[in-house]
């Protein structure tokens, strides 16, 4: 009895080994099929991943900069936010968040506006651009906040006239005066020059992250904010960074 229950214990764990390997194939097929199915159908979008959705059939399709979701075939997508109707959570901001996370301590510093509000203890990087208007709204924001350290990334996208500003400002004698005195009070930066390949670089830097749109910023633990962030969603992001 006892040497025909080791064998039926056995048995069962070969088994559910082999049909968890077998789910785990089947699952790589599926989403290894789609993935080359919508490379092929979307052109020029890059597919980061595919994963299951929590709806069953419904695939994750990471587009880096976006999140949108398919059957399993590829023949139809839906364009839009995956809400969880008992917390209310948006899970699709959440995992865009998750996915998207950077390495703050990484970040190139040296290339950025430093302007210190307080004793400057929590920080945020932002790529913006000079003459975008949300961009000013979100310095109009920060002017409220109190004991930060912000690392404003110049990301000139906008116009020609933006990379200009941008090099002015970066070749002025006091960067985070000049960008302040832009942003908040209107006042044209003198024109000046010197070495702006800084500039360049973060261009460069924000194409490698993804950033597609100005303002975006950054927390210290890696997670991404687009847009202007209004002043209570900023305050409780900051307070949520551990």
């Amino acid at each position: 009895m006892k040497n025909t229950l080791r064998s039926a214990v056995a048995a069962a764990a070969m088994l559910g080994a082999i049909f968890g390997i077998g789910c785990s194939a089947q699952a790589d097929q599926t989403t290894d099929k789609l993935k080359s199915t919508l490379q092929e159908r979307m052109g020029d979008a890059t597919i980061k991943s595919i994963e299951k959705s929590p709806i069953p059939g419904l695939y994750e399709v990471n587009l880096g900069s976006q999140i949108i979701y398919s059957d399993a075939t590829g023949n139809y997508v839906l364009l839009g936010d995956l809400v969880d109707t008992r917390s209310r959570a948006n899970l699709t901001d959440a995992r865009l968040a998750e996915t998207n996370k950077i390495d703050f301590a990484k970040l190139p510093f040296e290339n950025a506006v430093k302007v210190v509000k307080g004793n400057g203890s929590r920080k945020i990087a932002v790529f913006s651009d000079p003459n975008c208007p949300y961009c000013k709204q979100l310095e109009t924001t920060l002017k409220g906040f109190d004991n930060v350290t912000v690392y404003t990334f110049l990301y000139p996208v906008l116009s020609p006239d933006s990379t200009t500003k941008s090099k002015s400002i970066w070749c002025a004698k006091d960067r985070a005066v000049a960008w302040e005195s832009w942003m908040l009070d209107h006042k044209t930066p003198a024109l000046a020059s010197c070495d702006t390949a800084a500039i360049d670089k973060n261009l460069k830097l924000g194409q490698s992250m993804n950033v597609t749109g100005t303002p975006t910023v950054f927390l210290a633990d890696g997670r991404r904010l687009p847009g202007a962030v209004p002043a209570d969603r900023l305050e409780k992001e900051l307070s949520a960074v551990r």
